[in-house]
């Protein structure tokens, strides 16, 4: 059987697809409550948190399968590609994913989600050079 290390790939695909599918859910469902463009301290807001919740997610991988410097960077490019593919028919058709939101808010929710990416991708990068335990 695999390890972690082995299997981080998979592993990582599987956490960015679900990270996406949860968000796009959540979006669908309830979007219209909590992305409110019109207000700067709320989308303030949601751009930050964005920061902590996504670099627990990442770095939590990164822990798991024991990744290294290099092998956390392509993990973190990994875990954003299946939301950056599937985000691109998010964004063509927000007014029919998205009914419960304006159509004018899509520039602003694809600005969000290249910041999400970005953010896993910075912490993949600044990962600090982890000790060898033997």
């Amino acid at each position: 059987m695999k390890t972690h290390k082995e299997n981080y790939p998979l592993i990582s695909f599987i956490v960015g697809f679900l990270v996406w599918l949860v968000a796009t859910l959540l979006f669908r469902i309830a979007g219209q409550h909590f992305f409110i463009v019109d207000n700067p301290f709320i989308m303030i807001a949601l751009y930050i948190i964005l920061i902590p919740a996504l670099g627990f997610i990442s770095t939590a991988v990164f822990t798991k399968c024991k990744l290294d410097n290099l092998e956390s960077i392509k993990s973190a490019a990994i875990m954003v590609l299946p939301g950056m593919l599937l985000d691109t028919v998010c964004i063509q058709f927000f007014e029919k994913l998205f009914p419960n939101m304006p159509e004018i808010y899509s520039k602003t929710f694809a600005s969000w989600l290249m910041f999400a990416y970005a953010i896993v991708l910075i912490f993949g990068l600044l990962r600090k050079k982890q000790e060898t335990k033997n």
